[in-house]
């Protein structure tokens, strides 16, 4: 307010300055004044001062004049300084008002502020104190309500599962007696089928030296089929001498004969025909075998149902013709858990089919993959290395499938899982997966001579290892010969199904850098094949 008065003040001075008759000012202050008020017009087109309202701009050029002013004159200079003293300090005490009126504003609306918010705040409390009263007299009622109904299930049931009425009901009592009765009979018949813990201990410790005694009667089994064989080789060469005429020395004959049995060894398949001459005709059948096999059945049952799977895994894998080695007994153990901290049931039964399983005995296909990806999947990678390396499984692609997807997911045992997936491979013919397996584990050269003795792979199997194998060293000796013999895959082949695929184009520039680098020739044939292909690829692009 006291910028737009004292502005509006100079312009009325000014208009009377400028109608003022000029009998009072020379030509040179008249000059002046003129110089003065073009330079106040001139500021304020350039600061754009506003037409109306207080401005800073506009004081700011108004003390500059006056400053202009009180330099120019004599006479009055002392009495425009203290004017303009005055009016400064008045200008800047209506400044400190406005600023103490804005903070005192200010200050209201906060205060304004914080008391809606205390208002507020009240409210909430005297509402959150209602809802606890509320809660807390909800809560007295329902006590006393489940006092009251404690008191009324007490006073109403006097004989347990009969309420008062049944139980001043006599036809209801009846009822209730011979249901009781029959409860009793239930129990009796039951206790006749059970033990008391003491004749279990007693039986535990019966079938402890039970199977004591059997240990004991294998090892003695084992010493008398050694002793058999080498009665039997014995028997067998004096049969011989005597047949040829008894040309040789008895003494020497048994003094070679004892030398042979001392280097000899029984070995599984030995012993195992000896079982099967000796007791070949002692299997049971009939009513015998069906006995066998029930008693086998019911004593899986019993230990699986006691939790007692590793006893139960050695007797399902040695039943009797094998009627428990199958994928329904493997899904039984899978379907438990074992103590925290034990092998989990279904390695302990896939451990035991590996161990009973005769020589040169493979376990089912559907078998081997299940017991494969759940050794897996429980980290026991040595028992599935131990199964493959002994030819315990029935080799499949699926199988070999699972070891490679499983190396592809845990790069700890990469490498082993490959091998293994190598072996598989192997063994079933697939020669383009075997490579595979090969260059993924990092053996490119072993995978290049293994690729040279495998005439059924072609150059389409050599480009499918390439792309799921992509390594500029195996495309390089791809199409090198090797050893004097034709390279695998021709150069203008593998550039030209390359440079198709934008993935892969990088290596087949890189081969052709290569080539460059080394000065190897190129046919012209294969140039021109190599430049419209890239050229192809490069109009595709």
């Amino acid at each position: 307010m006291f910028k737009l008065q004292s502005c509006s003040s100079s312009s009325s001075r000014r208009e009377e300055r400028r109608s003022t008759p000029d009998i009072l000012i020379s030509d040179t202050d008249e000059r002046f004044f003129q110089s003065l008020y073009e330079f106040i017009e001139h500021e304020k087109r350039y600061l754009r001062c506003p037409e109306e309202g207080p401005s800073e701009q506009r004081h700011s050029i108004y003390c500059s004049v006056f400053n202009k002013v009180i330099s120019r004159a004599t006479a009055y200079k002392r009495l425009l300084l203290t004017i303009k003293a005055e009016y400064d300090d008045a200008i800047r005490e209506l400044k400190r008002r406005e600023d103490e009126a804005r903070m005192t504003q200010r200050t209201l609306a906060a205060l304004t502020s914080n008391l809606k918010s205390l208002t507020s705040c009240q409210r909430r409390a005297a509402q959150l104190r209602d809802r606890v009263s509320a809660l807390h007299r909800e809560t007295a009622e329902l006590q006393e309500e489940l006092k009251t109904q404690r008191l009324s299930v007490e006073q109403s049931t006097w004989i347990p599962g009969l309420t008062v009425a049944e139980s001043l009901d006599p036809e209801a009592l009846d009822g209730h007696l011979k249901h009781l009765e029959a409860q009793r009979s239930a129990l009796l018949d039951r206790k006749r089928h059970c033990v008391s813990l003491e004749v279990k201990a007693e039986l535990d410790d019966m079938l402890q030296a039970t199977a004591h005694h059997r240990d004991q009667l294998s090892t003695e089994n084992n010493r008398l089929k050694v002793l058999y064989k080498r009665l039997r080789l014995v028997c067998d060469r004096l049969s011989s001498w005597e047949e040829e005429g008894a040309q040789a020395p008895l003494e020497e004959l048994l003094c070679a004969t004892l030398e042979s049995i001392r280097q000899s060894k029984v070995t599984e398949d030995t012993s195992c025909s000896i079982d099967a001459e000796l007791f070949g005709g002692e299997e049971p059948t009939g009513v015998d075998e069906f006995r066998l096999l029930t008693d086998s059945l019911d004593r899986f049952i019993e230990l699986f149902d006691s939790a007692q799977y590793e006893d139960a895994a050695l007797l399902a894998a040695r039943s009797p013709r094998g009627v428990l080695r199958n994928l329904d007994t493997m899904q039984m153990f899978t379907g438990v858990k074992g103590p925290p901290g034990s092998v989990p049931p279904v390695l302990l039964f896939f451990q035991a089919l590996l161990i009973t399983a005769p020589a040169g005995d493979e376990l089912s296909a559907l078998l081997s993959l299940q017991a494969v990806r759940f050794a897996l999947q429980h980290g026991a990678s040595q028992l599935v290395t131990h199964a493959v390396t002994q030819k315990k499984l029935n080799f499949s692609e699926d199988l070999g499938d699972i070891l490679t997807e499983h190396a592809q997911k845990n790069p700890g045992v990469t490498d082993l899982c490959l091998a293994l997936a190598t072996i598989v491979y192997e063994a079933c013919g697939l020669d383009r997966k075997t490579a595979l397996s090969m260059c993924k584990r990092g053996l490119i050269h072993s995978a290049i001579e293994f690729m040279n003795h495998c005439k059924n792979l072609t150059a389409e199997d050599c480009v499918w290892i390439l792309y799921r194998s992509p390594s500029l060293s195996l495309l390089q000796l791809l199409t090198e010969p090797q050893r004097g013999q034709a390279a695998i895959l021709s150069a203008g082949i593998a550039c030209s199904t390359l440079l198709t695929d934008p993935r892969q184009q990088q290596f087949a520039l890189q081969l052709l850098d290569s080539f460059v680098s080394r000065g190897r020739g190129v046919s012209q044939m294969c140039t021109d094949c190599l430049h419209s292909q890239l050229s192809a690829a490069v109009f595709m692009c």
